[in-house]
């Protein structure tokens, strides 16, 4: 995350809520969420629940048939 990305986003917590960082270590937190966001977003389209088994037996039989 850039500083820019940081202080976009802090000038929107700002002007929705009114609440400013009140030091270094919230800004370095409000850094830590933004690339924990970007992540996530790396990602989307990747992750697939319907492609899991929907129970333990189901997964037992699943690893069953790849033997």
């Amino acid at each position: 995350m850039t500083t820019e990305d940081t202080s976009a986003m802090e000038a929107a917590i700002d002007r929705w809520n009114g609440i400013a960082a009140p030091n270094q270590a919230a800004r370095a937190g409000l850094a830590d969420h933004l690339a924990l966001i970007t992540a996530f977003e790396a990602l989307r389209g990747m992750l697939g629940f319907e492609d899991e088994p929907a129970s333990f037996e189901a997964a037992l039989r699943a690893e069953q048939e790849k033997a």
